[in-house]
């Protein structure tokens, strides 16, 4: 009995979890509340509180949560590839597609965190900026590979490349959700980080 149990409050956790991370990606992490979360689960609020010490706490697993998808489905492809600039396009191509999709109800949910909580300190503010920070250290080892590998241009600055490569998926989102055009943002993204890339 007390390992159904667990597994059943893990269930649970993971249930209130998935329905904050779809909540923030359209309403903000703001968005997330405790009484919200127990109206659309048909829980509690003691029940939803119970899994969570504070709203801080149920915005910090919605962030790690769409950090798994985002890790799964933006990085996880270009693995089978040996590091270099196959690797580095699958790459961009899975994040693209990410945003684009979306995988999201509101789009890609680190542009949308980051608009919301760039001007507020906080737990949530530094661990936006610490999971955005690591996924850029991220592309430019990975970009350096294929500088190094000679499949890029050796006079290519792999950080400022990362950075670029950011702004333009932060494009290619506004033009999915405020403009409408998907298809548009999809091939405009992809283009745009070729020509960063020196890949066009």
């Amino acid at each position: 009995m007390p390992r159904r149990s667990v597994a059943d409050a893990l269930k649970t956790r993971e249930s209130i979890v998935g329905r904050a991370r779809d909540v923030a990606s359209v309403d903000g992490l703001e968005g997330v509340t405790i009484g919200r979360l127990a109206g659309d689960l048909g829980m509690s609020k003691a029940g939803v509180i119970g899994h969570f010490g504070s709203k801080t706490e149920l915005q910090l697993a919605a962030l790690a949560a769409a950090g798994e998808i985002f890790t799964r489905e933006v990085f996880g492809p270009g693995q089978a590839l040996p590091a270099g600039r196959g690797r580095v396009l699958a790459i961009c191509d899975a994040w693209v597609a990410h945003v684009t999709r979306p995988a999201f109800p509101g789009g890609c949910f680190f542009t949308a965190a980051s608009f919301e909580f760039d001007g507020r300190p906080g737990p949530v503010h530094d661990e936006i900026r610490r999971g955005i920070r690591r996924w850029r250290r991220v592309l430019a080892r990975e970009i350096g590979a294929a500088v190094e590998a000679g499949e890029l241009d050796r006079a290519l600055d792999p950080e400022q490349a990362a950075f670029e490569l950011y702004a333009v998926v932060m494009g290619v989102n506004q033009e999915v959700q405020l403009f409408g055009d998907r298809r548009g943002g999809r091939e405009r993204g992809r283009r745009a980080m070729r020509r960063v890339l020196g890949a066009a």
